[in-house]
Formats: C-alpha cells, sequence, structure tokens
C-alpha cells in the first residue's frame, strides 16, 4: 500500500512537473493534492527554509507527511538574486495570474541585464526540496543546473525564465526542452529523484537510506 504524501505547492505548471518526476522515480508512495487554503508567507533566507516551511505547513495542515520544493534564478551578474525571490522579482500583485507574473519578472530581468554581455550571463537554476513528517522528522536535498540567460525569449513550454535560460550543453532553451528533457536534467528534477530515493527510509518502509 503506498504511504500517503502531500505536494506542497498549488502552482499548476510545477505541479505537474513534480508529479512527474516523483511517479517516473518509482517512489512508493501517493501524491496528495494541498488542500485550499492561504498561501503560507515564504520568509526564509535560503531555499532550503522556505521549502521546510511550506512542506511544515502542509503537515499541521493535513496531518501527512509532505514534501515541498522552493527553487529559482540565481544570476552571477546579480550576485545570486533574484534568488528565494524569483517568483515575485516583479513585485506582481498576489492576485495576477501566473503568466502575467512569469512576463512581469522575465521583463524585468532583461531590462537589469541589457548592457551585460553574453560572457558575463551566466546563471543557475537552484532548487531544495524537503521532506517533513508528522512526528518532526526533516530532510532537505538540493539540485542545479548551470547555464546563460538570452536577450530574448524562446519557446513555449515550461513556465518562469524557462524562456531565457540555456542549461549548458544545450542550444535550446528550458522552454524548447520537451517536459522529458527538461526533467532529466533540470534543478527540480535532480532534487526530487534524490529526495524520491530517500522517501522510502524517510517513511519508514523499505528501500533506499537517505544521504
Amino acid at each position: 500500500m503506498p504511504a500517503r504524501v502531500v505536494l506542497a505547492s498549488r502552482n499548476d505548471a510545477k505541479l505537474a512537473e513534480l508529479g512527474r518526476i516523483l511517479a517516473a522515480s518509482e517512489a512508493p508512495v501517493e501524491l496528495v493534492p494541498l488542500p485550499p487554503g492561504p498561501e503560507v508567507p515564504e520568509t526564509g533566507r535560503t531555499f532550503a527554509e522556505n521549502a521546510l516551511i511550506k512542506a511544515r505547513d502542509a503537515v499541521a495542515m493535513t496531518g501527512l507527511p509532505a514534501v515541498a520544493d522552493d527553487s529559482g534564478l540565481a544570476v552571477d551578474e546579480l550576485n545570486g538574486m533574484p534568488g528565494v525571490r524569483s517568483a515575485r522579482w516583479a513585485g506582481s500583485p498576489p492576485g495576477a495570474g501566473r503568466l502575467a507574473r512569469d512576463e512581469a519578472n522575465n521583463a524585468l530581468l532583461l531590462a537589469q541585464l541589457d548592457d551585460v554581455p553574453e560572457e558575463r550571463r551566466g546563471a543557475a537554476f537552484v532548487c531544495a526540496a524537503a521532506f517533513v513528517s508528522p512526528d518532526g522528522r526533516e530532510h532537505v536535498v538540493h539540485g542545479e543546473l548551470r547555464g546563460r540567460l538570452l536577450t530574448a525569449g524562446r519557446g513555449e513550454n515550461g513556465f518562469g525564465y524557462d524562456p531565457l535560460f540555456i542549461p549548458d550543453g544545450e542550444t535550446r532553451t528550458s522552454a524548447e526542452l520537451t517536459a522529458d528533457e527538461k526533467d532529466a536534467i533540470s534543478h527540480r528534477g535532480q532534487a526530487f529523484r534524490a529526495l524520491a530515493a530517500a522517501l522510502p527510509s524517510l517513511l519508514g518502509i523499505q528501500g533506499a537510506q537517505p544521504d
């Protein structure tokens, strides 16, 4: 019988991506959606802190073990920003739709890098994925995908900053990759595969031991 685990996100695009990654890992879990409710403030200073905040909140809401992530774009020329503020970089109102927020964030980032030459447009997508259990056990893993930023977006897949980001070793942006191609190399793919490998042990069922 699979263990029930809450996936602590209400971002539809991210839910689909994380669901694919965990399903492909064949972790012995049944993913449960996060119930309706107010968004918990992401007050952490790091991706790991924010991931734990979201997972702890989901446990408090449901009484079930929970997994959550926090991820974003760290731009070399901006000293690692937007970082944990990636989703809110342009200050879009909370009620704005995801596409409108993405467009505003991308436009602001391009403006901030307007005079930065190609050789200094390095960046990385970073993800922290967290597990929290009702009895207080916690586990965090990380993933990172290096690449560079374009001067204009390309591609219709993905979300967030994907149209601006070309992963190292690729000629296509993250938004031009198929879902399977992106999952295979993405920061979230790396982090959630590592978390999936640890879940059997964290849930007390037969499987791999966490790092």
